[in-house]
């Protein structure tokens, strides 16, 4: 037989070997694959994230793929060990976020607290339709809609649904302007949308904005220690943003760190996206029970600005809880246009940039308490 013959032959006996192990599972986590690309590409949705994680979902899915052990393994570097991408992720955030609108007005800080409700209704939910505790409490964190605090508490945990959490939490993320609106105006009059706010910002100083980080990270070592790696690493970033001495490694945090982990992690998530572990049933609840979260952490903050106004001579626009979940800046900007549809003089952007970073705050807060409750 000539090289040549040879060649081919050989090249058919590994083409007939490969097309006997792939399953219909394994293309149908194609198509899902496809569907995140598209996402990413078309829609622009997360495109940092959703495409290395759909591409990476093609990948491990391939019959004897080489790419699905160097994966996994960078899974267990990054994520499985010691969730080393979500905290440098945090660096990034933190770098990013600007407390002023929330040091000005601190009271804000309640719609940050009331939007982590969806967490606690999901848990009792998840608990009920027959999750053990750890996977219900991983599945809850979804709706702190901060995708670093699902895949630190859902690996601190051990859940064995970490894969599908991750998904659902990015995907809410960037389904954020899809989700909220709806439920907005169900919790709402048209009344309550158009009523006014004044901004009264007043200045903060440099010394309250280098200190702030530092002692909220104090503050919540105390009262939730499990979770003050994620707030430690988150204001660490802020402080990098606020010091004024390290501008160009503030600049490096926010765009190269964030964007070169965002694409590891995406790619380290897909790890977990094999036919096998993916296609269950649970995922469909986990799916669900992601958008239940969404839904419940969006009412509790409406409605918790509403009992406010029963008592207040200056009245809150109640859209500005629903900036309260983690979702930077996605949900202060929904809030905004929502704002500024039911009446074009009616700015909300820096009220509901205040409730958002409050909300950052909170999320990390509810997961540490989450850790504490479930993981003991």
């Amino acid at each position: 037989m000539s090289p040549d013959r040879y060649q081919r032959s050989l090249f058919m006996e590994v083409l007939v070997e490969n097309l006997t192990f792939l399953t219909w599972q394994q293309v149908l986590m194609w198509l899902i694959g496809g569907v995140l690309i598209y996402l990413a590409i078309v829609k622009e949705m997360e495109p940092s994230l959703l495409l290395p994680m759909g591409f990476g979902a093609i990948l491990v899915n391939l019959p004897n793929s080489g790419a699905a052990e160097v994966i996994a393994h960078l899974f267990e570097l990054g994520i499985a060990g010691h969730e080393l991408f979500p905290l440098l992720l945090f660096i990034g955030i933190g770098a990013m976020i600007d407390f002023q609108p929330l040091l000005a007005n601190p009271k804000l800080m309640i719609f940050g607290a009331a939007a982590q409700f969806g967490i606690f209704f999901t848990l009792g939910l998840a608990s009920l339709l027959g999750f053990e505790l750890n996977d219900a409490a991983s599945i809850a964190i979804i709706g702190a809609a901060d995708g670093p605090t699902s895949i630190f508490v859902a690996q601190q945990l051990g859940s064995s649904y970490t894969a599908a959490i991750m998904v659902a939490a990015y995907s809410y993320m960037a389904l954020v302007p899809i989700v909220q609106p709806p439920v907005i105006r169900l919790c709402t009059t048209q009344a309550e949308r158009k009523i006014k706010m004044t901004y009264k910002g007043r200045p903060v100083s440099k010394t309250t904005k280098i200190l702030f980080p530092i002692a909220v990270t104090v503050i919540v070592g105390l009262v939730a220690p499990q979770a003050v790696a994620l707030i430690g690493f988150l204001m660490f970033g802020n402080l990098i943003r606020e010091c004024g001495v390290l501008n160009s490694l503030s600049e490096t945090a926010q765009n190269v760190l964030a964007n070169l982990i965002t694409i590891l992690l995406g790619l380290t998530i897909a790890s977990r996206m094999n036919a096998a572990e993916f296609l269950r049933v649970e995922t469909l609840l986990i799916l669900g029970l992601g958008l239940v979260d969404y839904v419940m952490d969006t009412v509790g903050s409406v409605m918790i600005a509403k009992l406010m106004n029963l008592f207040l001579k200056e009245k809150i626009n109640p859209m500005i809880g629903a900036a309260g979940i983690s979702a930077f800046p996605m949900s202060a900007r929904v809030v905004h246009k929502m704002g500024l549809a039911e009446d074009k003089q009616n700015f909300l952007l820096m009220h509901a940039a205040g409730v958002n970073v409050s909300g950052q705050i909170a999320s990390v807060i509810a997961g540490g308490l989450i850790l504490a409750l479930v993981g003991g």
